[in-house]
């Protein structure tokens, strides 16, 4: 049941794609062209086209990559020794769907001059964290995405949707179900695991256009394949928005007082296939260390999560975003929120179906954790492996369960009758020079074990800080036409 064409022709999983597997596949499909991807420092995918015309030069591609300019594509690659080598993963290779010419895309990983990973590039870095946590800690970290997004286009006077109502609701006053459901079918074709899609809170109405956002929800996977998932998806939205003649951002505001674009990340540890967030029926003690680890580097991992200007104009009160450093169970105001996960309630189905005996607890081990800061600015990245260093911090605190008590929150903190429990929590940076603040506090730690080099936390605060927007919130309260224009500015962040 695969989409991956790939994967149905070889009659293999992606994981154990072999370069004589992808050459077969090529030849007996008559793909014409190979695109060779890879992230850049603005977290979207670049693209190499390569014409085949024989069979030893589509050998001699994918056995050796190519060069690349990479001061034009990393922002921390010195122009006077800039090149790199882009080597492709075999495992990542699906069919361009877009393409009229018949075509296969493959990810890439960057290597040096002396043909070893470039340690400061995005997929080497999560890599790299990922490396350091399972060797510290015997445990997979898996994670997945909620990808939230806006599709902007002319207003229609037929079935209007209703203002800030629009959470799962269906065609026809959602307009663009059917192009969430193409864009659905594409990421799954190339190798992406989705769980559901779904129409989201946000509907605008302006004079002459309107705005509906919806939402992806991935399956869990190894850090590094859902960084890559969410990569592709981000790419194949707009792709598919651009092939509409509408336009689709992730950006994290909008418009004044509707909601802006998410990125929820979920995650959970893993131990020989088993699911160690749970431990007899409840949370365990690995996911309450985890969570502590994630509140502690809670500000910092803004940095990576939180990237432009903007992104502090969704962190306020009353938006379904956290501003305040705690966590709880099921609580939308937090920002570790424990979601429901099935457990101890495996005999729903039976009640629903009773002409049906069959038992369901075999899949009553989906409990994650999820952080509701991020949104779609995020280097995903980067986030996924800052969440690494964040989790393995937390599975190292001595402090670790204690501290996640006292930051346990079983009520809603923006409620007006609970600013004694805001008062006594930390806050989330307003900014990003705030945040850039907090990355170099705990710089430390993220450079531990040489998972982040100093030379990407240098830039990430330069870039954060050259935005000079301390205060912002305050500076633009009440004044719509500047914030319009500051939304535009990053509408393509």
């Amino acid at each position: 049941m695969n989409s991956n064409k790939i994967v149905e022709f070889l009659g293999k999983p992606a994981q154990e794609f072999t370069k004589q597997d992808l050459i077969k596949f090529i030849e007996t499909n008559n793909i014409e062209m190979v695109n060779l991807r890879y992230v850049g420092g603005d977290g979207r995918l670049k693209s190499l086209n390569f014409v085949i015309t024989t069979k030893r030069e589509l050998d001699r591609l994918l056995s050796m990559g190519e060069r690349v300019d990479g001061s034009s594509l990393l922002p921390y690659i010195d122009a006077a020794s800039s090149d790199l080598y882009v080597i492709p993963r075999y495992n990542t290779a699906y069919v361009n769907p877009f393409s009229s010419i018949p075509t296969v895309d493959i990810l890439c990983s960057y290597y040096t001059n002396e043909g070893v990973r470039l340690p400061s590039s995005p997929e080497n870095i999560i890599r790299k964290a990922h490396q350091v946590l399972k060797s510290s800690t015997g445990l997979t970290l898996e994670a997945m995405g909620e990808l939230e997004y806006y599709v902007c286009f002319e207003r229609q006077q037929i079935y209007p949707a209703t203002v800030q109502k629009g959470y799962h609701e269906s065609a026809p006053f959602s307009k663009w179900e059917e192009l969430r459901c193409e864009a659905m079918r594409a990421i799954a074709q190339a190798g992406g695991e989705i769980k559901y899609g779904h129409s989201e809170v946000g509907s605008i109405r302006e004079e002459d256009s309107e705005m509906e956002q919806h939402e992806i929800e991935f399956l869990t996977a190894p850090i590094e394949d859902a960084a890559d998932q969410m990569v592709i998806a981000k790419w194949m939205l707009r792709m598919i928005g651009y092939r509409h003649g509408v336009t689709i951002t992730f950006a994290p505001k909008i418009s004044v007082g509707h909601a802006g674009n998410g990125l929820h990340i979920h995650t959970r540890l893993v131990k020989n296939d088993k699911n160690m967030m749970i431990e007899e029926s409840q949370l365990s003690d690995i996911a309450k260390k985890a969570i502590a680890g994630y509140l502690t580097l809670a500000p910092s991992l803004t940095a990576f999560g939180n990237t432009v200007p903007t992104s502090y104009l969704r962190l306020v009160p009353h938006q379904e975003a956290p501003t305040n450093v705690c966590w709880g169970d099921r609580n939308r105001s937090v920002l570790v929120r424990v979601p429901l996960g099935w457990l101890n309630v495996t005999n729903m189905a039976r009640d629903a179906n009773p002409q049906d005996k069959e038992r369901s607890s075999e899949f009553a081990d989906n409990q994650t954790v999820e952080l509701r800061c991020p949104d779609g600015s995020a280097n995903i990245h980067l986030l996924l492996a800052g969440l690494a260093v964040a989790a393995r911090q937390g599975l190292e605190m001595e402090d670790a369960l204690d501290l996640a008590r006292k930051l346990y929150v079983d009520v809603n903190i923006f409620s007006s009758n609970q600013s004694d429990v805001r008062d006594r929590l930390s806050q989330l940076p307003g900014s990003c020079w705030e945040s850039a603040e907090s990355l170099l506090r705990e710089r430390e730690v993220y450079q531990r074990d040489s998972v982040f080099p100093p030379i990407v936390i240098d830039e990430i605060v330069k870039k954060l800080k050259n935005y000079d927007d301390r205060e912002l919130s305050e500076r633009l309260h009440g004044n719509e036409s500047e914030i319009k224009k500051l939304v535009d500015a990053y509408f393509h962040c």
